[in-house]
């Protein structure tokens, strides 16, 4: 297990969820990220329920190689309007993403991943909270893991060791603005 500089402590891969209604969860794991590859650290980022769709962070992890690489997962949105994929075809997709996050989990080459919008693929019952809950056991010891995504477990907030959740107070949406390139995808 690495050393943090300076101190007499061990490194502990920490458990973090960043959840709630508010905009920013993505964005605070992809922070997360960009932080770490500061420090040389290997990321991944498995995307669960975003599909194909040209997001900003897709074009910057290209610029952040070799330490940083998203891999979608997804086939788009579950259950909002205009999603025409067949359930069974989220559902094996999403089966796709945990048994890649398990695979690369245990390869030892990363020093963190993220599991992008987990926490909605649970909450739509595209995958069992048992599953990741086993994903979280198999977590080696130094592995910083974010989960993101609204309506985390409360199984999930139990065992992690940081959550944020994010608050929506005011969004533009709301009235009626559209999402905005560059900040919103």
């Amino acid at each position: 297990m690495p050393m943090e500089k300076g101190s007499n402590k061990e490194t502990r891969g920490l458990i973090i969820i960043f959840t709630g209604d508010g905009k920013g969860k993505t964005t605070a794991a992809l922070g997360t990220a960009l932080r770490a590859v500061g420090f040389n650290f290997n990321v991944l980022m498995i995307q669960f329920v975003k599909g194909k769709y040209p997001y900003g962070e897709h074009t910057s992890a290209k610029k952040l190689v070799p330490n940083f690489e998203i891999i979608i997962k997804g086939r788009g949105y579950y259950k909002l309007p205009g999603d025409k994929i067949p359930e069974e075809e989220h559902k094996r997709a999403a089966q796709e993403g945990l048994s890649l996050a398990r695979e690369r989990m245990r390869s030892g080459d990363y020093h963190l991943i993220i599991l992008d919008e987990i926490n909605n693929a649970i909450h739509t019952s595209l995958l069992p909270v048992e599953e990741v809950l086993d994903l979280l056991k198999e977590k080696p010891p130094s592995l910083h893991l974010i989960l993101t995504g609204r309506n985390a477990h409360p199984d999930l907030i139990a065992k992690a060791d940081l959550v944020t959740e994010m608050k929506e107070i005011k969004h533009p949406f709301r009235g009626g603005i559209l999402a905005q390139k560059g900040i919103d995808f």
